[in-house]
């Protein structure tokens, strides 16, 4: 078996803005691998400024898993533990190797066409008109969900956009749920989940930033809006560390982008551990090209969960590649008349 990797630039087509900053490219990674006559594809989803894997030495450790293959997935991955994205790129690829076909990796009514995944629309930042414009296409397009993110303009301004929403549309009609990216300070935050939750929220992600951890637990317990964490689970490896965050902060939910946790195996501890609490959860895509939403949606499809989750729609980037993966009336469908275009020489 042989292996490669090349970098790849995708490029925004307009900038999408966060409480982090503004974004007009994402980079990221994509390995390949080869045995015989079958060709194995992975994305290995680098989010620079989040990631924990955005390390100098990253390069480095995919020319490593690269000189290193013969070794097999489960060793490979075992000594990737502080690289997450990458551990999610070898779960791809290997699978994508064994499937029938390379973009195929978990066969299912999905698959197929013949079911959908609910996901919400996304707002992004931006003046209030823009914001205000995105809703009414997401509204326009069909989407019941609609997650908008928060923090970077004057919270007001930010109350009044989610209450237009709700002044044409009930709880029962249009789930909201917001994404404070960790915007909010902790003396100040439990004050705005309070404004917040006037609104029915279906809930916010990351209200203060992550490593609070006592914060965080306070507002937990005393919050009227349930609070989802999200940048908080980046970082934490093992099982027991994982049980442990859990059971101190008692979140409502927990988000889980497998690029930024450890791919399936990672995602599935915070999982497993989750519902060992009640806590609910729902998966989220990290701005992948088509190739990791794709093998993000497959698998979230087995995972069998009613709630809308927060699949990317690919449609962010002028430079992505084709696929079956299409949003209809605020649903991802693969669309088993298109076909892949995976034209990237690695």
């Amino acid at each position: 078996m042989k292996a490669n990797y090349k970098q790849y630039i995708l490029n925004f087509k307009q900038a999408s803005g966060t409480s982090r900053g503004v974004l007009k490219t994402k980079e990221t990674w994509f390995i390949k691998l080869a045995d015989e006559d079958k060709v194995g594809i992975g994305e290995c989803g680098l989010f620079r400024g989040l990631s924990i894997d955005d390390r100098t030495d990253y390069e480095t450790k995919l020319q490593w898993v690269c000189d290193n293959i013969h070794i097999g997935l489960e060793k490979l991955v075992n000594e990737l533990i502080e690289f997450p994205s990458i551990q999610f790129g070898l779960e791809q690829a290997f699978k994508s190797l064994n499937s029938e076909t390379s973009f195929e990796l978990f066969p299912s009514a999905f698959t197929n066409g013949e079911a959908v995944i609910p996901i919400n629309g996304l707002i992004w930042m931006g003046s209030e008109s823009f914001m205000n414009q995105q809703i009414k296409d997401k509204i326009e397009a069909g989407f019941d969900c609609i997650k908008m993110k928060i923090g970077a303009i004057d919270f007001q301004t930010e109350l009044s956009l989610l209450k237009s929403i709700r002044k044409e549309f009930s709880a029962s009609d249009i789930e909201l749920r917001v994404d404070a990216n960790g915007a909010f300070a902790p003396h100040e935050a439990l004050e705005k989940l309070k404004r917040l939750a006037e609104l029915d929220l279906h809930s916010i992600e990351q209200p203060i930033k992550q490593g609070q951890i006592e914060e965080m637990t306070r507002l937990c317990e005393t919050t009227p809006l349930p609070i989802a964490l999200d940048e908080e689970l980046i970082g934490v490896f093992s099982v027991t560390k994982k049980e442990n965050l859990l059971q101190t902060i008692q979140p409502q939910y927990v988000i889980l982008k497998p690029s930024l946790v450890g791919g399936y195996n990672g995602s599935q501890e915070w999982i497993n551990a989750s519902e060992n609490l009640g806590i609910g959860w729902w998966i989220t895509s990290a701005l992948e090209s088509n190739i990791g939403l794709n093998a993000i949606a497959q698998w979230t499809y087995t995972l069998d969960s009613k709630m809308p989750q927060g699949l990317g729609t690919g449609s962010l980037f002028t430079n992505n590649f084709d696929s079956p993966l299409a949003v209809r009336n605020g649903d991802l469908n693969y669309d088993k008349e298109e076909d892949w275009k995976f034209n990237l020489d690695i």
